[in-house]
């Protein structure tokens, strides 16, 4: 009998004709297994429930998802909201305020306390001439509503101090690849940079005018200049490898603040129809009942004190103002917090309200963002400060007014940076710092250095007060707690202190 026919068994009945089993060849076999799909974690799933909101998700290259025209777009937007809303404004304005302060300090540390003396000196001339703790702001404003910004040298004739160099912060709008004709190297840049084979920027294409200038359709798009990488200062946060163009740090919450504005907008404007109409008539009657007919559209108005008389069947209710309700407040106070965590920023700052808070609350939020400032100063003083000075010092040596010829072989000096930082409102925190240096644990230099000070500059004004006091026969700060009838009381501040002290170091420990 032929395979694959039905036959007849010994009871009379028939057998079901044999499955032919199919062939695969190895193609087939690796396609299929291929379209099978074995993740073991459940956000690697596709279903019906999270298709659309995967559905945005891409695997482009940090510069290709940052592109120029994607960067443009949130660049328009994030600038939009800083000029609009409030919160937006004030969040850019205090995280540059809060990080670069009055501007840094410049504190040298080598050997030669005559030379620091007065290159801190001179430092603090130039920087005051350049107006460089206003620019530090300002790039800062940009990072957070741009993604970027940079600061091109250039000498300055117009400085009134000797050293000529200055630097100019200019949006990253100008900074593009232009649309003339580029060589084989230029056509590789990523939107204006151009990288050596070693990944380091080499080149930088700056438009002589900003785009958006107005002055004209093509000029600004073939007017533009080479400046060498060296000359430029480049500022952004890297988010991926690879990645060379940064987006505003406020691309997160531009949804966001769209929903609070459109929140505001509707609660101010349900209040407004509210307070528009200063009573409505209502009737009682049934449907089918009958009632005076009156226009329900007519309004009038009413005269103080009158005493009003209503059609039959119908009675005069006054509306009542629910808006805003209680959940606007939670609403909004649910959204600024939301937003602040994009930017390691505590609600308190985000909303300029502390109503909520006591001390301690307000100073453990404090603590994830003061961290953030750190490394966003470490930054700043990689990128810009420390370039910078390096900058400056080398133009210094040669400049006859500041004579410093005999320090031309000092390729680097050493040296560091004094931040402002925020004024402690709780003494005993003062304190207790004071103790640990008192006791040997700490040293004075980091001690004036949390406050923005200069240690030898405390040391050598606190002996010029010595001197003062002790000529006007006033006795010295420290032999207060010895004069008569204050040891009880310095007894139990100095215990007071060691108490404080030794509760700062378990907490250290």
């Amino acid at each position: 009998m032929m395979a694959g026919k039905s036959r007849t068994t010994r009871r009379g009945g028939r057998r079901a004709a044999p499955v032919r089993r199919a062939r695969y060849t190895a193609t087939d076999l690796a396609e299929r297994h291929a379209r099978i799909v074995r993740a073991s974690w459940d956000a690697a799933q596709t279903h019906q429930m999270n298709r659309r909101h995967w559905a945005a998700a891409d695997t482009l290259s940090p510069n290709a998802a940052a592109s120029s025209s994607v960067r443009q777009t949130l660049r328009k937007r994030s600038r939009y909201e800083v000029a609009n809303n409030c919160f937006a404004r004030g969040l850019v304005q205090t995280l540059a305020n809060d990080l670069v302060g009055t501007g840094p300090r410049l504190q040298l540390l080598t050997d030669d306390e005559s030379l620091n003396r007065r290159v801190e000196t001179y430092w603090a001339d130039w920087a005051g001439a350049v107006r460089l703790a206003d620019k530090l702001r300002i790039a800062r404003r940009a990072k957070c509503q741009d993604g970027e910004t940079f600061g091109v040298e250039f000498t300055n004739g117009g400085l009134a101090c000797p050293a000529k160099l200055d630097v100019r912060v200019i949006e990253c709008d100008r900074v593009t690849t232009p649309t003339v004709s580029l060589t084989d190297d230029e056509a590789k840049a990523v939107d204006g940079i151009v990288f050596d084979r070693y990944g380091n920027p080499a080149v930088y294409h700056v438009l002589n005018d900003h785009p958006g200038s107005g002055a004209g359709t093509t000029t600004p798009w073939q007017s533009y200049a080479k400046v060498p990488a060296a000359g430029v200062y480049h500022w952004f946060t890297m988010e991926r490898p690879e990645q060379r163009r940064g987006v505003p740090e406020l691309t997160p919450a531009l949804p966001l603040f769209a929903i609070l504005r459109r929140m505001t907008l509707a609660t101010l404007h349900a209040a407004e129809t509210a307070a528009s109409f200063a009573a409505v008539a209502q009737t009682e009657a049934p449907a089918s009942g009958e009632a005076a007919e009156v226009d329900p559209w007519v309004t009038m108005e009413m005269e103080m004190s009158a005493i009003p008389f209503l059609p039959e069947g119908w009675k005069l209710n006054q509306l009542r103002a629910e808006h805003p309700n209680e959940q606007f407040a939670a609403f909004r106070r649910g959204i600024l917090t939301e937003i602040a965590r994009c930017l390691d920023v505590p609600y308190n700052v985000a909303a300029g309200d502390s109503s909520d808070y006591n001390y301690a609350s307000g100073r453990l939020d404090h603590q994830t963002y003061l961290r953030s400032l750190d490394v966003q100063r470490a930054e700043l003083q990689a990128i810009w400060l420390d370039r910078l000075f390096a900058h400056w010092w080398r133009e210094a040596v040669r400049t006859a007014d500041y004579g410093l010829y005999a320090q031309i072989e000092r390729i680097f000096v050493p040296h560091a940076w004094l931040w402002p930082e925020k004024e402690e409102i709780d003494p005993r925190w003062v304190r207790a710092r004071a103790e640990v240096v008192k006791q040997g644990l700490g040293t004075e230099a980091d001690y004036h250095a949390r406050n923005g000070r200069d240690w030898a500059e405390q040391i050598d004004q606190r002996g010029r007060e010595a001197k003062a006091r002790q000529a006007a026969g006033l006795p010295q700060p420290w032999e207060r707690g010895r004069s008569a009838g204050g040891g009880a009381e310095a007894a139990g501040v100095d215990d007071l202190a060691d108490a404080i002290a030794e509760r700062l170091l378990e907490a250290r420990r």
